[in-house]
C-alpha cells in the first residue's frame, strides 16, 4: 500500500510539472462478451507463434526484450492455447506515471479477464524515474513506440496471436500512451481505450480511422475534467495546505466544455464522425455514455463518471488509494467495458 501511495503522489508531482491535457451500485452490464461473436465474419491473421503448437497458460509471466540496446521488461498473462485453435486477440495495457506494470496489472485485473474471455494481455513497462511513457507520435524519435512495435513482434513469435485483433488501453500517462499508439500504430492496433487521460497528440495522422472508447471522471483531482492539472492533490498528500478548515470550491463540470470533452470531440472529427452530434444515455445513476454519429466501423464513445476520480472504475485497488486519486465508482466496470468494445473490431485485410 505504501508503494502504491508513493507512486500516486509521484504521479501528481510529475504531471504538475509538464503534462496537459453518484452513488455506487452494481456495475452496469457491458455488452455481451464472447470471443466467438467478436469480429464476426473476419478472417484471423495468425502470428508466427501459431506454428509453435500448444502453449501453456501464463499468469503475469515476466519477460524482457532488447530495444535499441536497452533491456525492456513486460508482464504477460494468457490462457492456455491448444494446437490448431483459433489465434487469440491481444490487449496492450499501459501503466500510469510512476505506477509500473506490476501495480497496474493489479489495478485493472485484465490478466484474469483475458484468461476467462480468451485473450492475451501484455503489460508493458516504461522507463525513467519515476517510470513513465514518451507520448510523442514520431516512431523514429520515440523509443517507447519502437519498444511497443518490437514487443508485438516478440509476443507474436512466442504465442498464437490474431494480429488483426490487437488493442491498446491504459490509465493516465498510460492512456496518453494508448492514444499515441492509436495515432502512430493504427496499422497494428485495431482500437484504443484510454482511461482517465485520453490525448489527441499533434500531429496525429493514423493510417486508418481508429475506434475509440474513453472513460473520465468529472471529479478527477489530477487530470481535471475540463482541463488542467490538480496540484492541490499533491499539496494535500504531502501534508501541506488545506489545514485551516477551509474548503476549495470548483465550478461544476461542463460536460460539453473544454478539456476532455473537447479532446473526445477532436477524436470524433479525426475519425470522420460529426463532432457536434453527441448523444448522451444515462446507463446508471452516476454514469453517462456519450456516442457520436460516426461511420459504422469507427465509433467514438465517451463514458462520463459523475463524481468519478482519477481511477479505474470497479477496481478494488483504485478504491484503496481514494485519498489520493478520488472516488472510484463501481457502477461501471472499466475492464468489462473495454473488452466489450474492442472485441468488435479487427484491422482491415491487407
Amino acid at each position: 500500500m505504501k508503494r502504491a501511495l508513493a507512486a500516486a503522489v509521484s504521479m501528481v508531482a510529475l504531471l504538475a510539472g509538464g503534462c496537459s491535457g453518484g452513488d455506487d451500485g452494481e456495475p452496469t452490464d457491458a455488452r455481451e462478451t464472447s470471443t466467438e461473436a467478436a469480429a464476426e465474419g473476419a478472417a484471423a491473421v495468425p502470428s508466427p507463434g501459431c506454428d509453435r503448437g500448444a502453449t501453456a497458460p501464463a499468469d503475469l509471466a515476466e519477460g524482457s526484450i532488447d530495444v535499441r540496446g536497452a533491456a525492456r521488461r513486460f508482464l504477460l498473462s494468457a490462457p492456455a492455447h491448444e494446437e490448431g485453435s483459433d489465434p487469440l486477440p491481444l490487449v496492450l495495457d499501459f501503466h500510469g506515471l510512476a505506477e509500473g506494470a506490476d501495480i497496474h496489472a493489479e489495478m485493472t485485473q485484465l490478466g484474469p479477464l483475458g484468461v476467462e474471455e480468451g485473450f492475451v494481455t501484455v503489460f508493458p513497462h516504461g522507463t525513467g524515474e519515476p517510470v513513465r511513457w514518451d507520448v510523442g507520435t514520431d516512431p523514429t524519435a520515440n523509443d517507447d513506440l519502437t519498444y511497443v512495435d518490437a514487443l508485438l513482434d516478440y509476443v507474436g513469435r512466442e504465442r498464437c496471436i490474431d494480429t488483426s485483433r490487437v488493442y491498446a488501453t491504459g490509465l493516465s500517462n498510460g492512456a496518453m500512451m494508448a492514444s499515441a499508439v492509436g495515432c502512430a500504430m493504427a496499422d497494428r492496433v485495431a482500437a484504443i481505450v484510454p482511461i482517465a487521460g485520453i490525448l489527441l497528440p499533434e500531429p496525429c495522422e493514423p493510417a486508418r480511422p481508429v475506434p475509440v472508447l474513453t472513460i473520465h471522471g468529472t471529479a478527477d483531482p489530477i487530470l481535471l475534467f475540463n482541463g488542467g492539472i490538480g496540484t492541490e492533490v499533491l499539496d494535500s498528500a504531502l501534508g501541506g495546505g488545506g489545514g485551516d478548515g477551509t474548503t476549495t470550491t470548483t465550478a461544476p463540470p461542463d460536460l460539453d466544455g473544454p478539456g476532455y470533452p473537447e479532446t473526445v470531440r477532436g477524436w470524433a472529427a479525426l475519425d470522420g464522425c460529426d463532432p457536434d452530434s453527441a448523444e448522451d444515455e444515462r446507463i446508471s445513476d452516476g454514469v453517462v455514455r456519450r456516442t457520436f454519429d460516426c461511420p459504422e466501423d469507427t465509433p467514438v464513445e465517451f463514458i462520463i463518471v459523475e463524481g468519478g476520480g482519477h481511477s479505474w472504475p470497479s477496481s478494488a485497488f483504485s478504491r484503496s488509494i481514494e485519498n489520493v486519486v478520488g472516488h472510484t465508482t463501481f457502477e461501471v466496470d472499466a475492464s468489462a467495458e473495454l473488452w466489450a468494445f474492442v472485441r468488435q473490431f479487427h484491422l482491415p485485410a491487407p
